[in-house]
């Protein structure tokens, strides 16, 4: 696996995150050949500190509960700003009223927003196998490129089991352990 490196996402994203922490991420990501994934209000310093790492940022970050509206526009403004993917969060609270249509909508019109890769962070430990499944699928039907497991934020982290089911729908970025 000669890519692994490639495929590692170093990240930064709390919420005291600094410029130095950004820059740190970016130098370690650029030395070992990772993508980062930092804070949007970084990066477009990012980017132009350091063009050749593909850097990743985040989209309704942590919970999901923005609006569809304010998540386009922060994607067309992260995809402006040289985003080399998005990680969105999906809305769970829709999830859990039972309205998978808003689900799919909403990240339909985050992946129509921006001409990049778009993973949807589900936050696995905190569904039910069932809603785990409405999740993928409305992330599949969308249109997303893969879906992610946490923020890792939550408590806890996926299972095996919850890649696993996660991986019948689209490719999977494990992020916020696994275990």
């Amino acid at each position: 696996m000669d890519d692994l490196p490639s495929r590692i996402e170093h990240t930064v994203l709390g919420p005291t995150t600094t410029w130095g922490a950004v820059t740190t991420v970016l130098d370690e990501a650029e030395e070992y050949g990772m993508r980062a994934c930092i804070p949007p209000c970084y990066l477009e310093r990012a980017t132009a500190y350091a063009p050749d790492v593909p850097v990743t940022t985040v989209i309704g970050f942590p919970h999901g509960h923005h609006a569809t509206e304010a998540k386009c526009t922060g994607a067309e403004r992260a995809h402006a700003d040289g985003a080399a993917e998005l990680d969105m969060v999906a809305n769970l609270g829709w999830l859990r009223s039972g309205d998978r249509e808003a689900v799919r909508t909403d990240i339909a019109e985050v992946v129509a927003a921006a001409p990049v890769p778009v993973k949807v962070i589900v936050e696995a430990p905190l569904l039910e196998e069932s809603e785990l499944r409405a999740v993928c699928e409305a992330a599949r039907a969308a249109g997303a490129d893969f879906v992610k497991t946490a923020t890792g934020f939550s408590e806890g982290g996926a299972t095996v089991a919850d890649v696993s089911v996660m991986s019948e729908y689209l490719p999977v970025k494990a992020s916020g352990g696994v275990g």
